[in-house]
Formats: structure tokens, C-alpha cells, sequence
């Protein structure tokens, strides 16, 4: 599985770099802060809304912990799928927060 830290994500956004971020935790947890222009698909809907993801775009799953963005990256890669995942999750995120 591709990783990617907390730091290089942030390092990147801040660069002015478009990332397609996809953060795979429950609607509230997402609500009580994210990183700015992420896409919330719960990880429980990924086999559902993995057809809303372009196959030609490389993606970066984020959790709380990279517990569950890594099972969404071991599932979307295994679906031919290019993903990273965020290794710490938004416990280890130090960027701007919505």
C-alpha cells in the first residue's frame, strides 16, 4: 500500500498543489473538522460511490487514525484505483482545519 504523511499532504496544499483528498470518517466526525476541500465518502459507502472517483486521477484517503483510509486504499487499489493513504490521520494533521 502507498503512504503519504501528514507533512508532504500539507507541504503540497500549501504549494497551491490540487490533491484530490478523500476522507473516509462518519459525517459528524468530518462536520467537527477536516481538511479544507475534502471529499467525505464514509467508509461504509466506498463499494457504493467508488464509480464518483476517475480512475485516472491519483486520490488521497485520510481517517482519524489512517486505520480506515487504509482500508479504503487497500480496497480502491485492489479496484485499479491510484490511492495513497495518509498515514496518522487528522490526529498527526497540522494544517488549516474547516
Amino acid at each position: 500500500m502507498k503512504e503519504i504523511s501528514t507533512k508532504e499532504v500539507q507541504r503540497r496544499l500549501e504549494a497551491g498543489e490540487q490533491l484530490n483528498l478523500i476522507d473516509v470518517r462518519e459525517v459528524q466526525e468530518v462536520q467537527a473538522g477536516h481538511i479544507p476541500g475534502i471529499v467525505n465518502i464514509p467508509l461504509g459507502l466506498i463499494e457504493f460511490r467508488m464509480h464518483e472517483l476517475d480512475r485516472d486521477k491519483p486520490y488521497i484517503m485520510v481517517c482519524r487514525s489512517s486505520a480506515r483510509s487504509g482500508q479504503a486504499t487497500a480496497f480502491l487499489e485492489s479496484q485499479g484505483y491510484e490511492v495513497k493513504n495518509m498515514v496518522g490521520g487528522m490526529l498527526e494533521w497540522e494544517g488549516a482545519v474547516e
